[in-house]
Formats: C-alpha cells, sequence, structure tokens
C-alpha cells in the first residue's frame, strides 16, 4: 500500500506517519520510486504499537525508540528482548538508600524471590527496574506504618505469575518474534491499567457480596 492507504487504514495523518518515519519510529517502506515507497501490514501493526507508547503509554520519542530498538533486535534471545523492551517502560520511585526501611525492604524481596523459585528474577536482581521499584514500594509501606505480610506478598505473587502465564500464551498465538514482541509491549502498555480496573472491581464485587449495600 502507498503511503496515503497506510494514512487511511491506520487513521494517522501522512504528516505524522512521516514524522514517525524521519524519528526512527517506523521502518521505511520498500523504495518503488524515488519518491514513492510501499508500505504492508506490519507497518500498521507497527503505527498501533508506536500510538499505544506515545498516546496511552505517553512516553517521550526516545524512550519509544528505544523501546522499539529491543523490540527489532533479533540478535538477543526472547527473554532478554522481552525484559530489555519492558524495562525501558516508565516504572515506580527509584529506592531512597538514605532511608533505613530500604535494606529490610531489599531483604524481603530477595527472601520472596527465593521462596518462589524465581531463579531468573532473583539473579538479575536490582538491574531490573522492576525490582527497584517493588523494594523502594515495600520501604515505602513500612516508612508511613502500612505493615505487609510476607505470605501475603507471596499469595499474590503466585496469583500474578498465574496471569503472565496467560500472557505469554497470548503472545505466543502470533506467528512471529517481532508480532509476539509487539504484542508484548503492547500488553504491558495497553493491558495493565485494564487489570487494575479489573482488580478494584472485583473488590467492590467482594466487598458487596460481603457486606451488602
Amino acid at each position: 500500500m502507498r503511503l496515503s492507504e497506510l494514512s487511511e487504514r491506520s487513521g494517522i495523518a501522512t504528516a505524522t506517519i512521516k514524522y514517525y518515519l524521519r524519528e526512527g519510529l517506523l521502518p521505511p517502506g520498500e523504495r518503488v520510486s524515488a519518491t514513492q515507497a510501499e508500505y504492508g501490514e506490519s507497518h500498521l501493526r507497527r503505527l498501533r504499537l508506536v500510538r499505544a507508547l506515545l498516546q496511552v503509554g505517553r512516553l517521550p520519542v526516545a524512550t519509544a525508540r528505544e523501546v522499539l530498538g529491543h523490540v527489532d533486535d533479533e540478535s538477543l534471545g526472547l527473554t532478554i528482548r522481552l525484559g530489555a523492551a519492558l524495562w525501558e517502560l516508565p516504572h515506580g520511585p527509584e529506592p531512597d538508600e538514605e532511608a533505613p526501611e530500604t535494606a529490610a525492604a531489599r531483604a524481603e524481596v530477595d527472601a520472596l524471590l527465593d521462596r518462589l523459585g524465581w531463579t531468573h528474577a532473583r539473579e538479575i536482581g536490582e538491574l531490573s527496574p522492576v525490582h527497584r521499584s517493588l523494594v523502594a514500594g515495600l520501604a515505602t509501606l513500612a516508612r508511613l506504618g502500612y505493615p505487609y505480610e510476607s505470605a501475603y506478598l507471596e499469595e499474590h505473587a503466585r496469583l500474578m505469575y498465574q496471569v503472565a502465564v496467560q500472557d505469554l500464551d497470548l503472545m505466543e498465538t502470533h506467528p512471529t518474534t517481532s508480532q509476539q514482541m509487539e504484542m508484548a509491549v503492547a500488553s504491558a502498555v495497553l493491558y495493565e491499567p485494564l487489570l487494575m480496573s479489573l482488580h478494584r472491581l472485583a473488590q467492590a464485587e467482594e466487598s458487596a457480596r460481603r457486606y451488602g449495600y
């Protein structure tokens, strides 16, 4: 398809598509003449992902470019490739190393990962921004006087593992690794807010069943 059809099918203005091309967010089309190129279904998929990153995820263009670079890096194994892409997405605050609660929170996270048997997460440790964000979150709970139970955290972690299995099962329904990567990143941006909403709806439903209105 030509640029005009790509614009029509994607709902994105041609000027915006050209901007994405200049910024390296969209791979170039197949050149058919000095002034024209052909685009395919992969460009439509990529445009959907770019819109998710910029409009919903509110990523700066430079960060979106980094995410997409990892999505396209076929030199990496799938786990490292996916991890690198997701690490570029926004995360929670970094641990406050000056806070006395941080060391205890870090030990709690490491002990939790050991109990769960999550060896990869344990090996990566604080290289992962997600790990660091979890440490910061637990330290904040302790600092503000909201205690947490280790068993409670472990139970929720196991539930989230089941969600992760479903995520990867869905990802594997796509035929190529590039499509799988695009789906995984789009899910991180688009579906995580849905999961939060479902969580809160479930809480409201259970509250009504237990306590009435």
